[in-house]
C-alpha cells in the first residue's frame, strides 16, 4: 500500500474494531443478564458473541497492519507491539498495545474455553472490561478522528450503555453479599 491509503486503512479499521468490540461487550452483559436470559436461551446468541469479538480482532489485526504500512509517522514492528517502544505518542499508543494483548487473550481463551477450567476462563474474560477502557482511551487519545463529533457522541453513549448494563449485571451479585 502507498500514499495516504494505509493511513485510511489504518484509521477505518480502528474505529470499526472498537465498535465491534464495544458490541461485543455490550451484547456479552445482555446475554447475562436476567432479561436477556428469560428471553431466550439458542446458541446463536453466543455465536453472535464470538462473531462479534472475533472480527474484532480481525479488524485490530488490519489496523496494526495498516500502521506499519504507513510512511506518515514510520512505526516499526517493535513501535506496533511493545508499549511504550513508539516514538509518536508512546502512552496513547500503549494504551493500544495492551488493548491488543488483552483481546487476544479474551479470545483465545474464549476459543479454548472447552479445555480450560470455568474460573480460570472467567478471570480472564474480566479483561474484557479493561480492555473496553485501555481501547477506548487509545482511541480518544491517539485517533485522529477522536475530535470528530460523532465519534465523541458515539463514545459517550457506548460508554455510557457499557457501564449503565455493567451495574445491572452487577448489582444482583453485590445485592446477595
Amino acid at each position: 500500500m502507498r500514499g495516504t491509503l494505509p493511513w485510511y486503512v489504518a484509521r477505518a479499521s480502528g474505529l470499526v474494531a472498537w465498535t465491534l468490540l464495544a458490541a461485543a461487550v455490550i451484547w456479552g452483559l445482555l446475554m447475562t443478564s436476567k432479561v436477556v436470559r428469560r428471553l431466550a436461551r439458542t446458541s446463536w446468541l453466543l455465536d453472535l458473541h464470538r462473531w462479534l469479538g472475533g472480527l474484532a480482532l480481525v479488524f485490530t489485526g488490519v489496523h496494526v497492519l495498516a500502521i506499519l504500512s504507513d510512511t506518515y509517522v514510520h512505526f516499526g514492528l517493535a513501535s506496533a507491539l511493545v508499549p511504550l517502544a513508539s516514538h509518536w505518542h508512546p502512552v496513547m499508543v500503549a494504551y493500544g498495545i495492551a488493548s491488543l494483548y488483552l483481546l487476544v487473550a479474551v479470545e483465545a481463551t474464549s476459543l479454548l474455553r472447552r479445555h480450560l477450567k470455568r474460573h480460570t476462563w472467567r478471570r480472564v474474560h474480566y479483561a474484557s472490561f479493561p480492555l473496553f477502557v485501555l481501547s477506548t482511551v487509545h482511541g480518544l487519545t491517539a485517533g485522529t478522528d477522536s475530535r470528530a463529533p460523532m465519534v465523541v457522541i458515539t463514545v459517550v453513549l457506548v460508554a455510557a450503555a457499557v457501564a449503565a448494563l455493567t451495574a445491572v449485571r452487577v448489582a444482583p451479585t453485590v445485592a446477595t453479599r
